[in-house]
């Protein structure tokens, strides 16, 4: 018996999915415009995950290209079965957004769940979070959701859970379509996140409502046929946090997917929000473990306690990944390098806008801002810790006048903060810009001798954000405070935690230079 901590995935790793193949457990999770997308993680014990690769991991294999924050890669789901991985997955252009290639609902498969995935299998399906279920004869039945015709609706944004069978060899959607369910609770949003099971010759339907915020719950119903008609769970939602009020730290529970360990045991793994004041989360939408049980031919979550726990007793030892492994999370806190796979970009590989180089990253300049919607030179890891310092230390000698290299802290393309500098004739002009809801405003701003130029990043404490500047000395100089609670998912819209990370632009101009940012640091406190 060994106690864990949750979340076990802390940071932005939302709408987890998982199956378990022999003794390892797989999960995917949404990466919405940020490539390399929906990263691949296995683990023996529901504590320790090792990514093992991603979905979506090559040039070309989708075009994200104009996509907007909150965009992109939404709510996968992964299965095995006749002897290979499956995933679903939508690839969504928000209101706005440039539309280019293909977008919609996409299947990809693989032998391995580390890859290589094949390409993607565009599929006849409206809507968003498809998921994928397999009879005992075979058969392949996804479903999914969308929202309600408006002539059928009866409240806003009521949605419709759809059922149809799949053929592998003709690879596309055959026979009728099933409208299965619309929720367990009536005038509750989005019925979400539909996950089929067949458990002992029953089929389970676990689906989230209620909207991915503070109302969010999961909600369950069964059936003897794929296509239904289901009866709901009397005991729905099966687990919500609503009913708690603001008084909790951890909201909005809810995108729950069901596994049986090897031991006959079974455990959800779900999405929930750390607000310590109850609103605010930065880190984003995280993914919690609880232990689950069966009544009365139920699933009960957190039995006893019936709310996402602070800790879960495993009924089995767990030991330390093994070395040399990758991580998730920053447990093993220092210097990240470029091969580490917690780096990602916005609608591009890390590797097509930047080059790896000594432990560090050379970043050519780039047009586009992190203003902009098309691609732009920015690398950066997910916030994973309420409490860290993150510093990029960085050497600006080929950057060239009127161009901008720094540290930022990214939400969205609206909203978003920076410690930069600007090559000038008198030096370096050393800025602290924040912008919100589209609208920059300059905190600080200094001129700086170029070889004064340091490190610059953030000291995280709680909601407070420090943007920092270290010189070479190593002396650090605070320069402006601004707080989480302006860059989070409910001050910003969206579905996104906050990323740290290293950019550099010409504002549009042409560009000449480069940067370097020679070490990138991430200091749980």
């Amino acid at each position: 018996m060994t106690t864990i901590a949750n979340p076990v995935l802390p940071g932005c790793y939302p709408d987890p999915s998982v199956c378990r193949v022999g003794e390892w457990f797989y999960l995917v999770s949404s990466t919405f415009e940020y490539l390399p997308g929906l990263p691949v993680m296995r683990s023996r014990d529901l504590a320790n995950w090792e990514t093992i690769g991603h979905v979506i991991d090559r040039p070309g294999m989708l075009d994200l290209d104009g996509i907007g924050s909150s965009g992109g890669l939404y709510a996968a789901t992964i299965r095995f079965h006749a002897g290979q991985f499956w995933v679903v997955c939508t690839l969504v252009a928000r209101e706005g957004d440039a539309l280019g290639a293909p977008r919609g609902n996409f299947l990809v498969t693989a032998a391995d769940a580390s890859g290589p995935w094949s390409d993607p299998v565009w599929l006849d399906a409206d809507g968003i979070d498809p998921s994928i279920a397999f009879d005992e004869e075979g058969r392949v039945w996804l479903h999914g959701t969308r929202l309600a015709p408006e002539a059928e609706a009866e409240w806003f944004h009521q949605t419709q859970v759809w059922v149809r069978e799949y053929s592998p060899t003709e690879q596309r959607l055959i026979g009728d379509e099933h409208i299965v369910w619309i929720g367990a609770v009536r005038g509750a949003v989005w019925a979400e996140g539909p996950h089929l099971q067949l458990i002992d010759g029953t089929w389970y339907l676990l689906a989230a409502e209620g909207g991915t915020e503070f109302h969010h719950a999961v909600s369950i119903a069964r059936s003897t046929s794929p296509t239904g008609p289901f009866e709901g769970n009397r005991a729905n939602p099966i687990l919500t946090h609503r009913h708690l009020g603001r008084g909790v730290d951890v909201i909005g529970p809810g995108h729950a997917d069901l596994v049986q360990a090897a031991d006959g045991s079974w455990w959800a793994l779900l999405l929930a929000m750390r607000a310590p004041d109850g609103r605010h989360y930065p880190l984003g939408r995280e993914t919690f473990v609880l232990p689950v049980t069966w009544e009365d031919g139920w699933p009960v979550f957190a039995p006893g306690e019936g709310r996402v726990p602070a800790t879960v007793a495993l009924p089995w030892d767990v030991t330390p990944a093994p070395a040399g492994t990758w991580q998730p999370d920053a447990r093993a806190a220092g210097a990240i390098e470029p091969g580490d796979v917690r780096w990602t970009t916005p609608r591009a590989l890390p590797a097509e806008v930047a080059r790896a180089d000594a432990g560090g990253w050379v970043l050519p300049v780039s047009r586009a801002t992190l203003a902009d919607t098309s691609t732009s030179t920015f690398v950066g890891v997910r916030q994973q810790h309420f409490d860290v310092d993150a510093f990029a230390a960085l050497d600006l000698a080929d950057l060239a006048e009127g161009e901008t290299a720094g540290f930022a802290i990214r939400q969205s393309e609206r909203d978003h903060a920076t410690v930069g500098f600007t090559r000038t004739r008198e030096g370096f002009r050393l800025a602290v810009t924040q912008r919100r809801a589209g609208a920059d405003e300059v905190l600080h701003e200094s001129i700086v001798d170029p070889g004064s130029v340091g490190s610059v990043g953030v000291r995280a404490r709680g909601y407070a954000y420090v943007l920092t500047h270290e010189d070479v000395r190593g002396e650090a100089h605070p320069l402006a405070e601004i707080s989480a609670r302006e860059l989070d998912a409910v001050a910003t819209g969206g579905f996104l935690g906050v990323w740290f990370g290293v950019y550099a632009t010409s504002h549009g101009a042409e560009p000449r230079g480069a940067a370097r940012a020679t070490r990138f640091t991430y200091l749980p406190v």
